[in-house]
């Protein structure tokens, strides 16, 4: 239950799809991850809901 999780989201930059790995040991975290596919910085709001598993927003760094 508190492993890592896979998860697919969107780049909100070039719009593709790709997998990113969420840790579930961490409640809340906010980290930035360049996107696969355009090299672009995108901010990741990690927030493990009650049944554990990870709820990601996404959003161009400002």
């Amino acid at each position: 239950m508190y492993g890592l999780e896979s998860i697919y989201i969107q780049c909100p930059f070039c719009w593709e799809n790709f997998e990113v790995i969420a840790d579930c040991s961490v409640e809340s975290q906010e980290y930035v991850e360049d996107c696969e596919v355009c090299c672009r910085p995108i901010v990741m709001k990690v927030e493990i809901g009650t049944d554990g598993l990870p709820q990601i927003e996404v959003s161009r760094e400002s």
